[in-house]
């Protein structure tokens, strides 16, 4: 007698995303692209190491055609990222959504002492998304001292000098692109491409 098949498994469902959260994280991802692209023109006039003879990068990877279009495009989009970012900052005050995206003291207990994984997965998760928080407002606040270095001169000069604004400005880029490959891989660990799905879908 032919022993029975077991049931296959149906497939969990895709986690329901609301139109605000999905819109925020597209227009985050675009516009981080066109600043970094955009940014690069810029760097390429005069790299931030080496001077005028420094590294440049190719062509490929930049927008605007020369400094002057790669500065309009920079400083474009530079409002329209963050005005999403604060709009996104309301979002998350107004619905509470901060309860359980940001770190709280049970999990840096969870991470130190936690022998779950899915738990200790979910509290570095959490603790990445907090951490992103001060390297986001620091890119903005040096973004808007380079900007407008003689109307913010009082926020240039919290950076010394010319040299090392550009290079902190610099820095935060390959931050918030290495943020976005460990968040990924977080939400993965946590909830699979499911939850991929959920916000880009």
């Amino acid at each position: 007698m032919a022993s029975a098949t077991p049931p296959k498994k149906k497939p969990l469902p895709i986690p329901s995303q609301t139109i605000l959260a999905k819109t925020f994280h597209w227009v985050n991802i675009i516009s981080l692209l066109l600043m970094m692209s955009s940014g690069l023109q810029i760097y390429n006039a005069n790299p931030v190491f080496g001077g005028r003879g420094g590294w440049h990068f190719p062509e490929l990877f930049l927008l605007g055609g020369w400094l002057g279009g790669g500065r309009d495009w920079h400083f474009a989009v530079m409002w329209i990222y963050s005005l999403n970012l604060l709009g996104y900052g309301f979002y998350v005050f107004i619905s509470r959504r901060w309860q359980r995206r940001f770190a709280s003291a049970s999990d840096i207990k969870a991470i130190r002492v936690s022998e779950n994984v899915k738990r200790k997965n979910y509290a570095w998760h959490r603790l990445v998304y907090t951490l992103i928080i001060p390297i986001l407002i620091l890119a903005i606040a040096s973004g808007l001292a380079m900007y407008k270095p003689v109307q913010l001169y009082w926020l240039a000069s919290l950076f010394g000098n010319w040299q090392t604004l550009r290079t902190v400005h610099f820095i935060t880029v390959p931050t918030v692109l290495l943020f976005t490959f460990v968040h990924s891989l977080f939400a993965l660990k946590v909830g699979g491409t499911r939850l991929i799905k959920s916000m880009l879908v």
